[in-house]
């Protein structure tokens, strides 16, 4: 039986390009199979996403929310900054702060647009009381694998209850956790977890945890997309559905949908001369480490690193 109109779905990422850029992969996905997509984000992001296919450029429709400025009080998040590369790891909880003002706009879209879907990131858990004010099934879109949701998914283990049960320290994150039926070395390396725990569970200005975030948004949604196929971790998929007792899709690892350019195809002079140096250099005698698009490393990080290719002595 045919559709009596075409599905409509609003995507809402969190403003930081390794989330953005999946759920606009999403977005192309769907729009292939005839879905309306709504992409919202701020303005500056939506400049540095990439232009559809043109072929799919009727049913991707950006939608430019202008990020409010925050009081005067705060003066921890600079003019122009709209996503995470724009700032240091420290000013993320401001940024929170300026995206959590993006409830009221978004509510109006929802109230005037009335979407079929919202597929939703970890961080707007804002988006749970506007999906069921108008009646639209939120689907919680997992930029994370599997066994990531898994270790920090259940949805038990909020910010207070975390320290009384399943997280009560950094130490907690260094082993396997109990409801994980299966073998597996799902857990922190000791020097990882403290960092680690602070930021999902400690406060920040935001005044919300990111546990308390993610569980929330769990709690509302209908089902969990994940970004990730069975034939990478089968058991982790099932977990996740089983302890959070929601339908858990994966959607694959959404690669970019773009033809890569051949190296003969490359005029940057300086990645040509990148490739001339790797030439030059013997087989298997070139270690590639990479930390991350937006990691901003301090000066003693580069100091320590220098000391330690020093005292390899493979420099």
């Amino acid at each position: 039986m045919a559709r009596d109109h075409q599905i409509h779905v609003a995507m809402l990422p969190w403003s930081a390009f390794g989330h953005m850029m999946p759920f606009y992969q999403l977005s192309i996905a769907l729009a292939k199979s005839g879905v309306k997509v709504s992409f919202i984000s701020t303005s500056k992001n939506i400049q540095r996403l990439p232009k559809p296919p043109p072929n799919l450029s009727t049913l991707i429709n950006f939608v430019e929310f202008q990020l409010p400025a925050l009081d005067n009080n705060i003066q921890h998040l600079r003019a122009g900054a709209e996503a995470t590369v724009d700032i240091t790891f420290d000013q993320i909880q401001y940024l929170k702060i300026a995206y959590d003002l993006l409830q009221n706009p978004f509510k109006q879209f929802v109230a005037d647009q009335s979407p079929d879907w919202i597929f939703v990131d970890v961080t707007s858990h804002w988006t749970a009381e506007i999906a069921q004010q108008y009646q639209v099934p939120l689907l919680f879109f997992s930029v994370f694998n599997a066994a990531a949701m898994d270790f920090f998914g259940h949805p038990e283990f909020t910010f207070s209850e975390a320290r009384e049960r399943g997280r009560p320290s950094p130490e907690s994150l260094t082993f396997v956790p109990e409801y994980v039926d299966f073998p597996s070395s799902l857990a922190y390396r000791s020097f990882e977890a403290t960092g680690v725990f602070h930021g999902f569970y400690g406060s920040n200005a935001s005044g919300i945890t990111d546990a308390e975030r993610l569980h929330k948004i769990i709690k509302a949604c209908k089902a969990v997309a994940v970004r990730s196929c069975p034939e990478y971790e089968s058991q982790y998929l099932n977990l996740l559905e089983k302890i959070t007792t929601k339908p858990v899709i994966p959607v694959g690892l959404l690669p970019p949908d773009q033809n890569q350019k051949g190296r003969d195809q490359i005029t940057d002079e300086s990645w040509i001369k990148i490739f001339q140096w790797l030439d030059e250099q013997k087989p298997r005698s070139v270690v590639f480490v990479g930390f991350g698009s937006e990691c901003k490393l301090t000066r003693d990080q580069i100091y320590e690193m220098a000391y330690g290719l020093e005292l390899s002595g493979l420099t």
